[in-house]
């Protein structure tokens, strides 16, 4: 009998693991801008190759589909092979004995209502799939030139820079402080090393331009705007409406101009100066901003609608949600929203030796969680029915809850809030979980086989979630849903000339990128609306790109003050990149606008 070896990869194993690793970067740095056959094609083919061989619908099935996605692809293929692919597609499916073959097919199932056009498309020999050719300004929901602007800090045109940041958002102050980098999540670099640091860049760029004046408006055209909520949304809209000539006038609520940004983000991550420096170059345009201006009723909003050519509406989501269980009004359970409001409208709370408990897993959450540490809790628990790598708050946010001694609570829902004989908070009853079945995208959680557990609080922190306050304007007409005002993807708001819709208000709480995306396109609809195709160009010019790009380097990353020292102040937490380190993330841009699909698919968009 033949003796047992250790089993050690020999080089070419390895070699095989290294390019397994390789396609795995080049997979998540790919924007999702490919042809739907091809990418289909592709999938299945590798899907076909991990095939055991055991069952024929795996064996067999795949492989024909690969091969009638290829006679479509080569332009040779039929209605009747599009009909096979979907019988056969459904059969795989069904029939297969494991994952292998089924979800292969349930992938395609899914692509071929979704993507019907292009597939048929391709019977006819076209490809009518629409490629983005820089994939970072292509991940940017506010498509920001990010070659372009990391090529003037790399040069040192730090102003220029911003300016070139601004064509698209401007909030670059803001961003290169708390966006959520989808970006980098493109970054074609990670078919290299790892992504370029493009927030840390756009903020070392900001911190080194100081104060850049806005360009100034093109000559006035005579209509007037008006924008209804001073938040991300809103400012950009009237940031970019008065630069392309028209008069806006912003209506706030509350006292200062900023919404989420300056009630919702704590100080810690973004500093009032910080905040103010954008909001001011915004008004610096000619922007009129009016706060302390609420729209209370239906009639409010349609004495607008008559004043104004034109009316944007993007008041955010600054109503908490509830979590529907005994006890929540209590004395002692609060929401987030509240908490972060009263603190960025410069009020105190004093939680000096109390025991805190938030509920959510999102970025409000360890917003809350980290704001109730500074402002002296004794402990501070976060509780989520989740995993911790199902939270939707940055990985980032979560470690730095974690260094600065707040528990992460994972894997347990809130049942119902105990209270003392004077109806005081004691405690919240929690019901722990086991993770189960995809739903949505994530794994959901279901009740363990397991007690409730009795979670000690003298505060309770509510973070599930926001609403919108829209019974003014569905008085007025507008149609809502689940509070929710109801607008195209142009932002027009169907059956309501001339009015428009973005930004939390009108899909929910997200991030600020993505409602500077919202302004940006509403602004841009509504001069469309008013008669006009107003081109912005920002005369700029981009240095050109090295001919010899940098190889395999480790990524810069920005650090945070001692957890000891910053859990207990409002001070900006995080560290910006030095010269040395801006410079080095600098040279890793592989200028995907000069090199690549840039070289020949239009890389800048100089106008929009």
């Amino acid at each position: 009998m033949r003796n047992l070896e250790i089993q050690t990869a020999t080089a070419a194993v390895e070699d095989v693991r290294a390019m397994c690793a390789s396609l795995g970067r080049r997979l998540a740095s790919d924007t999702g801008n490919v042809c739907p056959v091809e990418f289909m094609a592709a999938v299945l083919r590798m899907f076909h190759s991990r095939s055991c061989g055991k069952c024929v619908p795996c064996r067999i099935g795949l492989g024909t589909l690969v091969e009638l996605l290829e006679k479509i692809l080569d332009g040779k293929g039929t209605k009747a092979d599009l009909a096979q692919v979907e019988k056969t597609c459904k059969t795989v499916a069904m029939a297969s004995d494991c994952a292998i073959g089924s979800e292969a097919a349930r992938a395609l199932q899914v692509m071929l209502p979704a993507f019907r056009e292009e597939f048929e498309a391709h019977l006819d020999g076209r490809c009518t799939a629409s490629f983005q050719p820089v994939p970072c300004a292509g991940g940017c929901p506010a498509h920001v030139d990010i070659p372009g602007y990391i090529a003037l800090t790399q040069a040192g045109s730090y102003a220029d820079a911003v300016r070139l940041i601004r064509k698209d958002n401007p909030f670059p102050s803001v961003c290169g402080l708390i966006c959520e980098h989808p970006c980098e999540e493109h970054c074609r670099r990670q078919m290299v090393d790892d992504a370029i640091n493009i927030r840390g860049l756009k903020r070392f760029a900001v911190e080194r331009a100081g104060v850049v004046p806005p360009p100034a408006p093109l000559p006035a055209t005579g209509k007037k705007v008006a924008v209804i909520g001073a938040g991300p949304a809103g400012l950009t809209a009237a940031y970019f409406l008065t630069l392309m000539g028209h008069s806006v006038t912003v209506l706030e609520k509350r006292r200062k101009a900023g919404g989420m940004l300056r009630y919702g983000i704590p100080c810690y991550r973004l500093p009032d100066e910080d905040l103010d420096r954008d909001i001011d170059a915004i008004l610096a345009t000619g922007v009129t901003l009016k706060t302390e201006t609420p729209i209370e009723d239906g009639d409010a909003f349609q004495r607008l609608r008559t004043e104004y050519d034109s009316v944007f509406i993007a008041i955010g989501a600054h109503t908490d949600k509830k979590l529907g269980m005994p006890n929540e009004d209590k004395k002692g359970v609060m929401s987030a929203v509240e908490l972060l409001r009263h603190i960025g409208d410069g009020g105190t709370l004093d939680l000096t030796g109390k025991q805190v408990v938030v509920v959510g897993g999102g970025n409000v959450a360890m917003d809350a969680t980290r704001t109730a540490k500074r402002l002296g809790a004794e402990s501070v628990k976060c509780v989520y029915r989740r995993r911790v790598e199902d939270m939707t708050a940055l990985p980032e946010e979560v470690e730095s809850a974690a260094a600065e001694d707040c528990e992460i609570m994972t894997l347990m829902a809130p049942v119902r809030v105990e209270v003392d004989e004077d109806e005081n908070v004691t405690g919240l009853w929690v019901q722990p979980q086991i993770i189960g079945g995809v739903q949505r995208g994530r794994p959901a959680p279901r009740n363990a086989d397991k007690p409730e557990v009795l979670v000690p609080a003298d505060i309770i922190i509510v973070a599930i979630g926001q609403a919108v306050e829209s019974d003014p304007f569905e008085a007025a007409g507008l149609p809502v849903k689940r509070s929710l005002l109801t607008a195209d993807m142009a932002c027009q708001v169907p059956g309501q000339k001339g009015v428009f819709v973005g930004g939390d208000c009108q899909y929910g709480p997200a991030t600020v990128i993505r409602s500077i995306e919202a302004g940006k396109v509403a602004a841009a609809n509504i001069d469309h609306y008013l008669g006009y195709d107003t081109q912005l160009d920002l005369a700029v010019d981009v240095p050109p790109a090295a001919f010899q790009i940098s190889g395999p380097c480790g990524r810069a990353t920005m650090t945070e003050e001692a957890s000891r020292v910053r859990r207990s102040s409002f001070a900006l937490a995080e560290r910006g990149l030095s010269e040395e380190e801006a410079a080095q993330e600098c040279s890793r841009c592989l200028r995907c606008d000069h090199f690549g699909r840039g070289a020949f698919r239009n890389g800048r968009v100089e106008k929009w």
